[in-house]
């Protein structure tokens, strides 16, 4: 149920990511297909959207890291009580 319901997100977010045919036209080689509308137009551009990249990419990377590994050990965090209720 979880792969056929990825799998649904994953085609939807890559039919809404492609470019339109007029949008192709217009966009740099690099970019070409990848996003509607004229793209990046000139170098300052790039440098925001290669800034930007890195920091999602550093969120994600903490947001994976927290949510799986918090590292909290005391047993008086509040996170134990949602973790032991009704125990």
């Amino acid at each position: 149920m979880i792969k056929k319901i990825s799998y649904i997100i994953f085609m939807l977010l890559g039919y809404v990511a492609m470019a339109c045919p007029a949008c192709e036209k217009q966009q740099p080689e690099l970019l070409k297909g990848i996003t509607h509308g004229t793209g990046p137009t000139g170098d300052s551009d790039y440098i925001i959207i290669t800034a930007t990249a890195i920091i999602v990419l550093i969120t994600f990377i903490y947001f994976i890291k927290y949510t799986f590994f918090p590292g909290e050990k005391s047993t008086k965090h509040i996170k134990r009580k949602i973790l032991n209720y009704g125990q």
